[in-house]
């Protein structure tokens, strides 16, 4: 992990075309802006984490229900 010091409206950049800049830090709380081009997601880790659960279940229900497709078009060839 790169750990890097930053003071109220200093920036780093990520790559070419991802810039975060420290927008106001109150107490134990940082508010940061980030500029990113609208391909890149940016996400706070929590609402990251619950997409990702969510994908996972989805892409177990899709096999799930491919399963099931499957069977029934089995069914009915007998």
């Amino acid at each position: 992990m790169l750990v890097l010091t930053r003071k109220l409206k200093e920036s780093i950049v990520i790559g070419d075309n991802i810039e975060v800049t420290v927008v106001d830090v109150k107490g134990d709380q940082v508010k940061l802006g980030i500029v990113a081009p609208s391909h890149v997601s940016v996400h706070r880790r929590e609402v990251y984490e619950e997409i990702q659960r969510e994908n996972r279940a989805a892409a177990r229900a899709r096999v799930q229900d491919l399963n099931s497709l499957t069977e029934l078009v089995r069914k009915g060839r007998k």
